[in-house]
């Protein structure tokens, strides 16, 4: 099952094709052994988060890799890579966020790194300066882990991308009124300052700023 947030295949939707440079961010849930086999890309950031399970990566530039709930993986498409993404038969339904980025360039040599994190009380930021590079400057995946009552101050940016993976709270924002958010909820805004989110939950935020 695949929760889309933007026009994604024959879910097309002309008036919802993009979020800044962000194209596409999917909730997926595998069940063991299903996914994505062998399939190309070209020009994408294709940048994934799991939360629960192990998701199988192999690509044709000989990468494999078994990631696991903190794991973040980023892979630039550039002129052409092939990969599969597949649930391990043996851990469970697997679920992940996977967002789709453009590049500044196009052309460029495929690239495909990873990384396992332990985010922190605050915002960590895991894809973006001082974390795994991205090929489109001036964007950052943060990531929380919010107990119930915790607030987050999120950053201000041009545009800003924020997604309630697990659990709720209340996002406040000083030019909106406050919006409730519960699991599998985004909202994307837009110039905004001083925003901040109040968990009522065990709650894990997903946080993309881009600043231009």
């Amino acid at each position: 099952m695949t929760r889309h947030s933007f026009s994604f295949g024959a879910h097309y939707d002309p008036a919802n094709l993009g979020f800044g440079p962000m194209i596409c961010h999917n909730d997926d849930l595998l069940d063991p052994a299903a996914g994505y086999p062998d399939h190309p890309h070209t020009d994408l950031e294709i940048v994934t988060w799991v939360l629960d399970g192990v998701l199988l990566h192999t690509d044709d530039a000989g990468n494999t890799d078994e990631l696991r709930p903190g794991d973040v993986q980023v892979m630039s498409a550039g002129s052409g890579i092939r990969h599969a993404e597949m649930a391990d038969a043996a851990s469970g339904p697997t679920r992940f966020i996977q967002t789709w980025v453009r590049p500044d360039e196009s052309g460029t040599p495929p690239r495909w790194r990873s990384e396992h994190v332990a985010p922190g009380t605050g915002l960590t930021t895991v894809v973006g300066p001082g974390a795994l590079d991205i090929g489109t400057r001036g964007a950052s995946l943060r990531i929380a882990r919010l107990a119930p009552g915790a607030t987050v101050e999120l950053p201000d940016a041009a545009h800003q991308h924020v997604f309630v993976a697990v659990g709720g709270g209340r996002l406040v924002d000083p030019s909106l009124d406050d919006r409730e958010l519960g699991s599998g909820d985004a909202v994307r805004l837009t110039d905004q300052l001083g925003a901040t989110f109040e968990a009522k939950a065990d709650t894990e935020l997903l946080v993309w700023d881009f600043r231009r």
